[in-house]
């Protein structure tokens, strides 16, 4: 399927200005970033479509060579156009089909195809190799924080993968000429490499935010205190204050995922006591003669 034409794709006039294509990219960046879209195909393939036009027109060489016809919407080398005539009016004897009339001689038609085709040709045709398309499972933290791995493919070949932190479930990570060569050996197609997050057993991601229950103690509850707390980027101190019930949000600012601009989210804290796993006999004679206590409904707002 040919590619788009990267006018189109920016949504901009042939007469635009380098700073018009640059704005026309990050305006569509920011509404099909995969990490703004995480699971949304569409949104991928508009996403690398864009990342593909903008490729060829921010380029003023790569763009001239568009606007010339000598190379396609993905970058491509095409195929120079070139017919009998031009070959006739170079005069007699000027190629090797050419009779000495100045007519093409049409007998040795291997040789104009030859002409047209061959690899010595300063502008010749250079067909583009095929993408390839691999999954990778990474841990939770790794796709938060980046990391790099090394794929083995099937054909035996490795691949070194850089996982950007920040990275999403389902996002397409795009290795440019790191796919099939072309058939002169050069000109390789991509690799797409589509990310699959392992769930972590405590941390949830939200866009950018990270959710986690956390448990605390009856005494951290009640007298509150500094607790060591989890974060993707390591254990910091956290304050509980006093008198904490269970379901209390607490933020941790900048612990979170980080984002394209290095910023990272947030943490957030869901506050749960637990009581002790074996029965202490203090508490539970304090429980027993606890009138207040026993007089608190904490149902009362459930009308029961």
């Amino acid at each position: 399927m040919a590619s788009a034409d990267p006018y189109d794709t920016l949504g901009v006039p042939r007469s635009a200005s380098q700073k018009d294509i640059q704005n026309a990219y990050r305006r569509l960046a920011k509404k099909l970033h995969p990490d703004l879209n995480p699971g949304d195909k569409e949104a991928q393939s508009k996403f690398q479509a864009l990342s593909s036009a903008y490729d060829v027109l921010s380029d003023e060489e790569k763009r001239a060579r568009f606007d010339r016809g000598e190379i396609d919407a993905s970058g491509a080398e095409r195929p120079q156009r070139r017919y009998y005539r031009d070959f006739a009016q170079a005069g007699a004897g000027a190629q090797r089909y050419e009779t000495a009339s100045g007519f093409g001689d049409f007998g040795n038609a291997d040789d104009i195809l030859s002409a047209i085709f061959s690899r010595g040709d300063r502008r010749g045709f250079r067909a583009r190799g095929d993408d390839r398309h691999y999954r990778l499972e990474v841990d939770f933290l790794d796709a938060v924080n980046g990391t790099s791995e090394r794929i083995t493919l099937p054909d035996g070949r490795s691949l070194d993968v850089v996982i950007p932190p920040g990275t999403n479930d389902g996002q397409t990570l795009r290795l440019a000429g790191r796919g099939d060569a072309g058939p002169d050996g050069r000109n390789a197609g991509d690799a797409f490499i589509e990310i699959t997050v392992r769930p972590h057993p405590f941390f949830k991601r939200d866009g950018r935010n990270i959710r986690l229950d956390l448990p605390i103690s009856l005494t951290e509850a009640v007298l509150g205190g500094k607790v060591t707390v989890p974060t993707p980027a390591g254990p910091v101190a956290a304050t509980i204050p006093k008198w904490s019930n269970t379901g209390k949000v607490l933020r941790l600012r900048g612990k979170g995922v980080p984002g394209r601009d290095g910023k990272r989210g947030d943490e957030y804290l869901t506050l749960q006591i637990m009581l002790p796993d074996q029965p202490d006999a203090e508490l539970v004679a304090f429980a027993e003669r606890w009138s207040a206590g026993k007089a608190h409904n904490p149902r009362q707002k459930m009308g029961v």
